[in-house]
């Protein structure tokens, strides 16, 4: 007992290892092992190894294994660290497959295995590092865990940029992303070994809401983070092609991506400081508006400047979103709440699944993105309006 009267630093220290650990794994998972195709996709695309549909299929195929994963979370009752550990593994060896593999039904599958293995990261690695900071009332730490994805996208859109002005091959790229998530890997590995909760006194303790006004927001959360996945996804996949056709020649559209990562960073660390009495779902509603106006910017000005604006209130909310959704998930479910995170996720990738799969025969029909772009901004605001009022019928409930 006397340990924990001389020993204050050492939460605050066990706290910020588990959301770095955290944030290493999700810069992995997702910066590299699903959206690193983003910044890859054009050099993919000017080498003659896909066209724009063939594209739109292998990033369906990911999230596809992103949905399929979510929704085997629920029925996974493996220890969470060691299932992260064993994402973190599957997502290098993915990776590292993507660039000494040249056939197309081969990238299929191995871009559906990877989202699978990216949904259990995401899932597991959320519940375990969430439960971490709350066993050690760090609360304000998640957005460190959050800023996770976009420190890889920042690295994955920079060293695309860089790829694609030297002229180095794609199929390099790959490889070297693989070996830069195994360095990565490294480093984390240990912190994701198995121990027993840390007994936490009643007063920090999640508690499960269960009741039938719980199970109306379970259902509408899952329902509504849906139509974030497919908002964002169609930019978010096919930003630096759109881009290039609207600003042929410029040397901007590979620095879209990038800026989308550095407000996605920020985004997650300002979302943590907030404060969490706050509804999650109201703050969710405002992040959606904030995502259709990104949107909506690139179609109504599509250059550089609007561009430009557009992918940074993209990527400010991005993770943000996914905080406020995971905090939500908790505090209906406490700690059962992976398996609703887990069918949340799931509607998530569903909406993924579903927006390259709309966007591109549209683009290839018009020649445009335009269309597909108003009806992600369309989704978004009836996903606004959707969490928007379960937030206010459980205020007027309360009241």
């Amino acid at each position: 007992m006397a340990s924990h009267a001389h020993a204050s630093p050492l939460p605050a220290h066990h706290a910020r290892n588990a959301a770095l650990a955290c944030a290493v794994v999700l810069a992995v998972a997702l910066g590299v092992g699903r959206f690193a195709f983003t910044p890859l996709l054009p050099l993919m695309l000017n080498s003659g190894a896909l066209d724009i549909r063939h594209g739109g299929w292998l990033a369906s195929a990911n999230y596809a294994g992103y949905l399929i994963g979510a929704l085997s979370c629920a029925a996974i009752r493996i220890d969470h660290a060691r299932m992260v550990r064993l994402a973190l593994a599957c997502t290098i060896a993915l990776t590292l497959a993507m660039g000494v593999i040249h056939l197309f039904w081969m990238w299929a599958a191995i871009r559906f295995a990877a989202g699978v293995v990216s949904a259990w990261a995401f899932v597991f690695a959320s519940q375990w590092g969430l439960r971490r900071l709350a066993e050690l009332d760090a609360h304000g730490l998640a957005g460190v865990i959050y800023a996770g994805p976009g420190v890889g996208i920042v690295a994955t859109g920079l060293l695309g940029a860089a790829a694609a002005a030297l002229g180095v091959p794609a199929p390099s790229v790959w490889i070297g992303f693989a070996l830069c998530s195994a360095v990565a890997g490294v480093f984390v590995w240990q912190a994701f070994a198995h121990r027993a909760p840390v007994a936490r006194s009643p007063a920090h303790a999640a508690k499960s809401v269960a009741n039938a006004s719980a199970r109306v927001d379970s259902t509408g959360l899952v329902g509504l983070y849906g139509l974030a996945g497919f908002g964002y996804i169609i930019t978010a996949t096919f930003l630096p092609v759109i881009a290039r056709q609207a600003l042929p020649g410029s040397p901007w559209p590979d620095l879209f991506w990038p800026a989308f990562g550095l407000a996605l960073i920020a985004g997650a660390l300002v979302a943590a400081r907030l404060p969490l009495s706050w509804d999650n779902r109201l703050l969710c509603a405002a992040c959606y508006l904030i995502q259709a106006l990104g949107i909506l910017l690139g179609i109504v000005f599509p250059s550089a400047l609007g561009f430009g604006i557009g992918s940074l209130l993209l990527g400010l909310p991005f993770t943000a979103i996914t905080l406020f959704a995971m905090r939500e998930a908790r505090r209906l479910r406490g700690e059962a709440a992976a398996g609703l995170m887990g069918y949340a996720t799931a509607s998530y990738g569903l909406g993924q699944i579903a927006g390259p799969l709309v966007a591109a025969p549209i683009a290839a029909h018009t020649g445009s993105f335009s269309i597909a772009l108003w009806i992600a901004v369309a989704a978004l605001g009836f996903g606004a309006a959707g969490l928007t009022w379960l937030g206010m019928r459980n205020k007027a409930s309360a009241a």
